[in-house]
């Protein structure tokens, strides 16, 4: 059958009040910005369509106005299901006046929901978020007094206690990739990532639901080799081609990189410079973690410049940098193209790569950390009166086998320097980030003891490591005065057993 070609305004019309929609992209990748900015038009000249519920894994925006940004208008939404929130502020700004719904579940755990609804399961059941705030008798993922409904439940299988996450049905998919056929066979070869698009795809269809999909070019029919279809056109209700280029950048910071989307070796790619003396400071001695032969996963912010890093010290020979968005080897790129890497060995469907890390094949894992108690619990989900969300940040520090914190000791101002190896505090931070009680708990310290887990903090001037009885004190930077600089700037006193 041949496909349904048509506008992004005539796909918008296809949404339903009421309606359930899923997203696809990570940061600023594969995000169909032409069919969300319709959608917000539509809404703002029509007041149409109103209170549909918005799910979605990766975060998806800039920060300001594209992505899930014009999804964030009172009266359009009802209710939101996602994987991180931070990229999208007028989305959260809804939340914190509790006008929408809102509910933070872990990235990969969506990801693997849309699988579960595709195949008709009550839902997705996983050891993911177990005591954390998305466990339901710590709240259930809940963001707000005007969420009430419980959408993950406590089984216990086996003497063995698990999260079910329950399924719903999808009324619509908004999908991005690269290339249709007049069948609606879809194709991702200019896209950094196909995230989980076949996952959506598949669960909207078998909710009796419209997948339309964004597409930048259509293709003469038989010219691609059948494996390198993403979606089948059996799957696609209406192709959508893009007619406004700035729809369709690669990533919300590069119109078009290619190295995102060939192999190479990584020695050819230049090495980019450490801007951030306290960045480079912390990425160093976390570098220092990582064993030949490792699996690595890299979050956002600091731990990109451990690529950085081992790119300059020629350490990528004999490790493997990974995204949770798909890409196994190369470089990760950051900021808005976060979710890329530059001369990748492979790019897998997000979801299969969560598979991967939820089983364990992580070797060690290097995130931020927003906050920190003296149990080792961990906060980088909801604070200040901001919700940040997790992504998949729970995932990915609840399954590694070694996971490394990185941050600095302070926040709102710090400043150091580093002369001839000693550490001088030009300016501490106006805020403590090691506090007496972590406002969420996005990492529980005792689950992961109880996991065996080896588990690591790295800041500019100190380095603690979880034990049984909760923050041990093991490193301080030569320098720094033990009193004045670190027991002077954290709400409670850590052990302290210096190596």
């Amino acid at each position: 059958m041949k496909a349904n070609f048509i506008t992004a305004d005539e796909a918008v019309l296809l949404v339903k009040d009421g309606d359930t929609i899923a997203t696809g992209g990570f940061v600023g990748c594969a995000h169909p910005e032409l069919l969300s900015a319709s959608l917000e038009k539509r809404f703002l000249n029509e007041g149409s369509p109103k209170n549909i519920t918005l799910t979605y894994a990766a975060g998806q925006g800039d920060g300001k106005n594209r992505g899930l940004n014009h999804f964030g208008h009172e009266g359009l939404l009802k209710r939101v299901v996602g994987g991180h929130w931070n990229l999208a502020p007028a989305m959260g700004r809804l939340a914190m006046e509790n006008k929408i719904e809102a509910y933070n579940f872990p990235q990969g755990v969506i990801c693997q929901l849309f699988r579960e609804i595709a195949a008709g399961s009550p839902g997705r059941l996983t050891h993911i978020g177990l005591q954390t705030f998305v466990d339901p008798r710590m709240g259930g993922g809940k963001l707000n007094a005007k969420t009430t409904e419980d959408l993950v439940s406590l089984q216990t299988i086996e003497g063995k206690q698990w999260l079910l996450y329950k399924s719903f049905p999808i009324d619509v998919a908004f999908i991005r990739a690269t290339s249709s056929d007049s069948f609606g066979n879809i194709s991702f070869e200019n896209e950094v990532i196909s995230g989980e698009a076949l996952s959506i795809a598949q669960a909207t269809k078998n909710s009796g639901g419209t997948v339309i999909v964004q597409v930048e070019s259509i293709v003469p029919d038989y010219s691609r080799d059948p494996k390198s279809i993403g979606i089948p056109g059996i799957l696609t209700d209406a192709i959508v081609v893009n007619t406004d280029k700035k729809c369709h950048d690669q990533t919300f910071a590069e119109e078009f990189n290619r190295n995102y989307v060939i192999q190479g070796d990584v020695k050819e790619l230049p090495i980019p410079e450490v801007t951030s003396n306290i960045r480079g400071i912390i990425a160093k001695r976390a570098l220092e973690e990582i064993l030949p032969g490792s699996v690595v996963n890299l979050g956002i912010g600091i731990p990109e410049v451990i690529a950085t890093i081992a790119r300059q010290t020629n350490r990528l020979d004999d490790i493997t940098l990974t995204i949770e968005s798909g890409p196994i080897g190369g470089i990760p790129a950051g900021g808005l193209s976060f979710g890329a890497s530059s001369y990748p060995h492979a790019i897998i469907d997000q979801p299969y790569m969560f598979d991967y890390y939820d089983g364990g094949g992580l070797d060690i894992a290097f995130l931020g950390m927003a906050e920190c108690d003296s149990k080792g619990n961990v906060n980088v989900s909801k604070f200040n009166g901001r919700i940040a969300g997790i992504g998949g940040f729970m995932n990915i520090t609840q399954t590694a086998k070694k996971v490394v914190f990185t941050g600095t000791f302070t926040a709102g101002g710090l400043e150091v320097e580093e002369k001839d190896g000693q550490l001088t505090i030009v300016k501490e931070g106006a805020f403590q980030k090691f506090v007496s009680d972590v406002e969420h708990i996005t990492f529980s310290g005792p689950y992961s003891c109880q996991n065996k887990q080896e588990v690591l903090y790295v800041t500019e001037r100190a380095v603690f490591e979880l034990t049984e009885d909760g923050l041990v004190l093991i490193e301080v930077a030569s320098g720094i005065d033990i009193e004045k600089d670190i027991l002077a700037q954290m709400a409670f006193k850590p052990k302290i057993n210096l190596k």
